[in-house]
């Protein structure tokens, strides 16, 4: 069955502040999974995935139990929940940088996960560590929520097109440093070196691929 397309408007200016405070929130939440899920080709390790209430970390391993972390963008809230059974969850409207991080960082304490990160922006036009921004603290929930439906009605589309191919493809991912909803398929064949980019970009692009996004 075809997927329904019915984007709901979000022009740029209204909901700026809210993106540039969110894109941020998923940065501190991304780099968590980056640095506690075992490593897969491709940096696909890195990613959060659409929800159907959110964003999400999906399963991280960590020893011998697990760990998620959730958006949710009905209720607006983040939820940090483990195997075992004990989570714990806080709101999202009202809360800076800063204030993100700590309960983010305390929540995870609170079920006994301990992650470090490198705690600055990547690849953004600002570097105050997270711990000390408290000048990005804008939450529409409203903006939010068009932002998701828009997301996941892409995050479907993508799902089906996904599906009619036999080949090595990503699932649909996004990335948080970029804030880039992505589906990438792989012809099979190794790519020649690339010239200049990261180690991390070298990586990522060892075969050829093309990419949706």
């Amino acid at each position: 069955m075809r997927p329904a397309f019915d984007l709901p408007p979000l022009p740029l200016a209204p909901w700026e502040d809210t993106k540039e405070t969110l894109h941020l929130f998923l940065q501190i939440v991304g780099k968590i999974r980056m640095n506690t899920h075992p490593k897969l080709n491709h940096w696909w390790h890195v990613t959060l995935y659409p929800s159907s209430r959110g964003l999400t970390t999906g399963r991280i391993p960590y020893g011998g139990a697990d760990f998620e972390i959730a958006f949710d963008f009905i209720q607006h809230t983040l939820t940090v929940s483990r195997c075992d059974g004990r989570a714990r969850s806080f709101a999202l409207a009202g809360l800076s940088v800063a204030a993100f991080y700590d309960k983010v960082f305390s929540a995870l304490k609170e079920v006994d996960i301990e992650v470090s990160i490198r705690a600055v922006p990547y690849d953004r036009p600002y570097t105050t560590p997270f711990a000390q921004d408290t000048e990005h603290a804008s939450y529409n929930g409203a903006h939010v929520h068009a932002y998701w439906r828009a997301l996941s009605q892409i995050a479907s589309v993508f799902e089906v097109f996904r599906g009619r191919f036999l080949g090595k493809s990503t699932p649909v991912h996004l990335f948080w440093h970029s804030f880039d909803l992505a589906l990438t398929r792989f012809s099979g064949k190794a790519a020649p070196p690339m010239a200049g980019g990261t180690k991390a970009d070298a990586e990522a692009y060892s075969h050829e691929v093309i990419s949706f996004g």
